[in-house]
């Protein structure tokens, strides 16, 4: 964790060299995400409720799945862009180095603009939580920290999946993206309304829908089943197979040659 701190001081530090650079990233960032806010909106402006959900609870959706993706894209920057890694041979000297090649890739970038998002997710919770019909209690409020906390390591897991993949690519998969950037995305509403299919793929497959809909129907009173409490630290399971998958890709890597 020190050096985890160190390496995020001087990512900061380089970062703030350029401080209007940094302030209009944020706010690019943050202007970015607010088409699917007003999107979101415009929808509820026409419909009261969707598949039984209301705004502010389809807003709660939007905040958490949101939150979470930022998380994720701050800290597991470096597998996001691994390829760049990769290709121009960043990573072979990373296999050289006493240190971890995994913990060297993850430090390798660290995007601070966007804090942009997460600044919104922040604000569109706080007016969320108290319209969308939840009575409070501890487990509630256990189980909306754990969809955030969660959520974060299941984005986390996915970028981790894209750089095991560029392994035998070499160039990175847009298809994850689908998961990814589509997850956040179609986050906005509850994974239910697509169908029982994408919610069983989204929960067994891709466990996206652990984090954000069993837990959410925990929250607003729609089941009391305890387990949906839980279903975000189930979720977080998905990071074993993806770090697996990651030190077999290591394994068989063969230098690009840059």
């Amino acid at each position: 964790m020190k050096l985890y701190f160190k390496f995020a001081a001087m990512h900061l530090k380089s970062h703030m060299q350029y401080k209007a650079s940094f302030a209009m990233a944020a706010i690019g960032q943050l202007i970015a995400s607010l088409g699917t806010l007003v999107g979101l909106n415009f929808i509820f402006m026409r419909f009261s409720e969707i598949e039984g959900f209301t705004h502010p609870q389809a807003l709660l959706c939007y905040a958490i799945v949101l939150m979470a993706y930022s998380l994720a894209e701050f800290l597991g920057r470096g597998f996001d862009s691994f390829a760049q890694m990769l290709g121009n041979g960043e990573y072979d000297r990373a296999l050289v180095r006493p240190r971890s090649a995994i913990a060297q890739v993850l430090l390798s970038k660290m995007e601070f603009s966007r804090i942009g998002k997460l600044i919104q997710a922040v604000f569109v919770l706080a007016y969320a939580i108290p319209k969308c019909g939840a009575i409070w209690s501890l487990p509630r409020i256990i189980a909306l920290v754990l969809m955030v906390i969660c959520g974060a390591i299941v984005f986390f897991a996915l970028f981790i999946v894209n750089a095991a993949l560029t392994f035998f690519t070499v160039e990175g998969l847009e298809f994850i993206n689908i998961f990814t950037d589509g997850g956040r995305e179609f986050g906005r509403y509850p994974y239910s309304v697509y169908g029982k299919k994408v919610l069983l793929f989204l929960t067994f497959a891709v466990p996206l829908a652990l984090f954000q809909y069993y837990p959410l129907l925990f929250i607003i009173g729609k089941s009391d089943n305890i387990a949906y409490m839980l279903a975000p630290a189930a979720s977080t399971l998905f990071l074993v197979p993806s770090l697996l998958l990651f030190s077999y890709g290591a394994r068989h890597y063969q230098s690009t040659g840059s």
